[in-house]
């Protein structure tokens, strides 16, 4: 049995080093921070999320593909950020290696340019260090850090969350970028990393536009998203609960939609246990957004490909998953 623990990853203790962090900075918390900006009247808040690809750039080590990790860059802080209701603007990477190998940097800024293009977001800068002896050859690690915009009455929080209101399910493109440690512990042994390489390189899919155009149809009827959360590490029960009110519990029926068949290839390998599966990986779900009831029907036909996956009922803050 593999279990995300054995394979090096304690989220436990992690959880607690964020608890930790949160307590030394208010500003701390949610998916994204959020800095008022008083030269603004009160009117907009800037918000800020960094992220990295993780041990995903093992698998592009091992492939020699470099063309798609700078997107997962990308798209780990972009989606943080809507979850706020923010509009990326710019974001920043800093890439750290050995030594500088030409051919592969100019791919994996392509990559980067790409997240920017889909997130709508300008690439500012960034920094670029060869680090001789720090990294083995041929590796190298990437950081990014997204800077966004939200007006202050536009804030996405989850406060008006309410029993009724109906959960929405964003279709993954795949594992984007966690839980790869337990991936390759669960693929590794089996030898079937470079079989299904490719697939597990999938960028992350980036929820921009679509978060862009739900807002805006939803307006448009005088409603609006109560709620966003970016389905990454810790799975759905870890990331749902995060958006929810304390009166308020979230039911999701784990059947509403289809889990991708290479998840269950990765759990079969591994013998990896199902609420390990669930508290690990995204299960086929991005991101999701609570909306009301009377906002089911537009946000469906706005969302293509998006399911309802569960409710909101009364509670203290859990997540159901049924």
């Amino acid at each position: 049995m593999t279990t995300y623990k054995k394979s090096g990853v304690d989220v436990k203790l992690s959880d607690r080093f964020t608890e930790f962090l949160e307590k030394k900075s208010k500003a701390i918390g949610g998916f994204a921070g959020l800095f008022s900006l008083a030269e603004s009247g009160g009117k907009y808040s800037l918000v800020a999320a960094t992220d990295g690809v993780g041990t995903k750039l093992k698998l592009a080590f091992m492939l020699d593909r470099h063309d798609t990790v700078g997107i997962d860059l990308v798209a780990m802080c972009a989606n943080d950020l809507l979850c706020c209701g923010a509009r990326p603007l710019i974001f920043l990477d800093y890439y750290a290696t050995a030594r500088l190998d030409l051919k592969r940097s100019k791919k994996i800024i392509a990559g980067i340019l790409e997240g920017c293009r889909q997130a709508g977001s300008v690439l500012l800068g960034g920094e670029t260090a060869e680090l001789p002896g720090f990294y083995r050859p041929g590796e190298y690690d990437l950081a990014g850090f997204s800077v966004g915009i939200v007006g202050n009455g536009e804030i996405i929080d989850g406060s008006k969350i309410k029993p009724g209101d109906v959960l929405l399910g964003l279709g993954s493109s795949g594992f984007h970028s966690n839980g790869y440690s337990l991936i390759r512990a669960a693929l590794g042994k089996k030898g079937l990393l470079k079989k299904y390489g490719r697939t597990l390189l999938t960028p992350t899919k980036i929820y921009v536009k679509d978060i862009k155009n739900l807002r805006a149809a939803l307006r448009k009827e005088g409603r609006d998203i109560l709620g966003l959360a970016h389905i990454t590490g810790s799975g759905i029960p870890g990331n749902l609960e995060r958006i929810l009110p304390r009166n308020a519990d979230a039911a999701v029926d784990t059947s509403a939609w289809k889990t991708p068949g290479i998840m269950r290839i990765v759990q079969k390998a591994g013998g990896i246990p199902e609420k390990e599966m669930w508290n690990a990986f995204n299960m086929g779900i991005g991101m999701i957004a609570a909306v009301r009831k009377d906002s089911v029907k537009t946000a469906l036909k706005t969302l293509k490909g998006a399911a309802v996956i569960g409710g909101i009922v009364s509670g203290n803050k859990r997540v159901l998953l049924k």
